[in-house]
């Protein structure tokens, strides 16, 4: 029996979330096969067999887990006919065995404690009981979803029985309170209602009727609702109690908007109409936005950040894109745009003033002789900033099908983590989204980070007469703790300079 155990997929990645299982429980796996896909808060990679076999899981998708944990076994010594033929024996097997394995003794009362469910996780929050108090639960069924700062996950009864419910939905516990109880029972009937119990509790519930569970949808069925935008209230579940699965929010189609809106109207109470709608839609932070949220939130909260600013006529460079963009084109297959010229701009300043491409490390200053320019990229789930090694050694085509490569792979979601990794210095553009002025946020552990933005026309006085020019705002964050006034406004002095006159670019003057 091989352990695969989650492997070391970057140094500062520490923890990656289960997103999909390509293959489930019981299937044979040939070796190197793709099992599952690993999110980071970087990337996403695939996770491949590491010997041909039956598979076992042993983590749910969307949990969240450290490096090195066991998240799944193969069994090498059984052969690909086995992979069908267990889960029917095992099927078959199951009504004779259910007794005997219920968990515990006929009669006896078993508690059921919130069970470790990771290293670092030191209590959990009560999400929803599927089931209620009184309600005769089968070992191993859900009965609960239990949350925690990492990930939500169901708790299975222990034994056959009558649930005793202990901790309310909401209550926080640590790991090991007690959270139900079960009275265990062996394979009869369930006990009779309560004489004290209400009409319609003791009215016979017809077989398949749905239970608490009914439109609830399983941690990994939420997850896919979420990112369809498909409300749990549109769908019926096939799970136990009408539980939404994981194959049911798979198939699930968003309704068209004329069926939603005609929905809605037969269901609208008569109220008042205010001219708008009222909904609200929920979802959970994938590990990207959170990590990014996190870093964003320490960058302000531990450096001295401070923001200055410069205005750059570009009709020079407009110019030229416009006499050569197609020669350029025809030579190299790939566009000239605007970032080759301010990356060469930034890396031929970032070597006349070295601080603005240092970092701090401890108590030490780690000046780069390179130029490991980072340039953020809008991508389906969240910015990220990849890097173009060496961009100061780079020419205008090269650092141009970089920028297109890179950003291609970024919004495909296939970026790796090595691309992902270091960089010395960033550069972003709002403009392309219309922003006219921010104060970007520094990129940690880098000490600066320049914002472009869009170009407007505007008059400006040109050696005494005023012309109607092309004009961005440029703005340079910095960390005030290594890099002085003096140093990020004359860096910034130096852009504009290199870009109004394109030529010492050219000539790196």
């Amino acid at each position: 029996m091989i352990e695969v155990k989650i492997p070391t997929v970057g140094e500062s990645i520490t923890e990656v979330t289960v997103s999909q299982w390509t293959k489930q429980s019981g299937d044979y796996v040939e070796m190197d096969e793709v099992i599952c896909e690993l999110e980071s808060d970087k990337a996403t990679f695939e996770l491949n067999a590491e010997a041909a076999g039956i598979l076992t899981i042993k983590v749910e998708e969307g949990e969240t887990i450290e490096i090195g944990t066991v998240v799944c076994t193969i069994d090498e010594t059984a052969s690909a006919g086995a992979s069908s033929a267990a889960p029917q024996a095992e099927a078959e097997a199951a009504p004779a065995a259910a007794p005997a394995s219920s968990g515990g003794k006929t009669g006896e009362t078993l508690e059921m404690k919130v069970p470790t469910v990771g290293e670092s996780i030191t209590e959990v929050t009560i999400g929803t009981w599927m089931k209620q108090d009184g309600d005769v639960v089968e070992l191993d069924e859900p009965i609960a979803e239990i949350e925690s700062d990492k990930a939500t996950f169901e708790l299975a009864a222990e034994a056959r029985g009558v649930l005793k419910i202990v901790a309310q939905e909401g209550d926080t516990i640590e790991i090991g309170a007690l959270i139900c109880k079960i009275e265990v029972m062996d394979g009869a009937a369930a006990p009779a209602p309560s004489v004290s119990a209400t009409p319609e509790a003791t009215a016979e519930t017809p077989t398949g009727a749905p239970g608490y569970a009914a439109g609830h949808p399983s941690p990994a069925a939420s997850k896919i609702l979420a990112e369809k935008g498909i409300p749990a209230s549109e769908l019926t579940g096939s799970g136990v109690g009408g539980r939404i699965t994981k194959e049911d929010a798979q198939a699930a189609q968003k309704s068209s908007p004329a069926a939603t809106s005609a929905s809605a109207k037969e269901a609208a109470p008569a109220t008042p109409a205010f001219g708008g709608g009222r909904e609200q839609t929920r979802k959970k932070l994938t590990p990207l936005r959170k990590t990014v949220a996190k870093r964003l939130v320490s960058v302000k909260n531990e450096t001295a950040m401070l923001t200055t600013f410069n205005e750059v006529d570009m009709k020079p460079v407009m110019d030229l894109r416009k006499k050569y963009k197609d020669a350029f084109k025809d030579k190299y297959e790939v566009g000239l745009g605007f970032m080759s010229f301010f990356i060469k701009a930034a890396c031929q300043a970032l070597q006349e003033w070295p601080a603005v491409n240092a970092q701090i490390d401890g108590n030490e200053i780690v000046y780069n002789d390179f130029c490991d320019v980072s340039i953020a990229v809008s991508a389906p789930k969240g910015l990220v900033v990849p890097v173009i090694r060496n961009a100061e050694s780079l020419s205008f085509n090269q650092v141009e099908s970089e920028v297109v490569r890179l950003a291609k792979k970024a919004r495909d979601n296939k970026l790796s983590i090595d691309e992902m990794q270091g960089g010395t210095f960033t550069v972003t553009n709002g403009g392309i989204f219309g922003s006219m002025l921010s104060t970007p946020i520094i990129n940690a552990p880098q000490s600066a980070i320049l914002g472009m933005h869009n170009i407007v026309e505007r008059p400006v006085a040109i050696y005494g007469q005023v012309e109607i020019r092309p004009i961005m705002y440029l703005a340079l964050s910095y960390d005030h703790r290594i890099i002085d006034g003096r140093e990020s406004v004359s860096f910034l002095v130096r852009i504009k300079e290199l870009l109004e006159d394109p030529a010492r670019l050219m000539l790196g003057i």
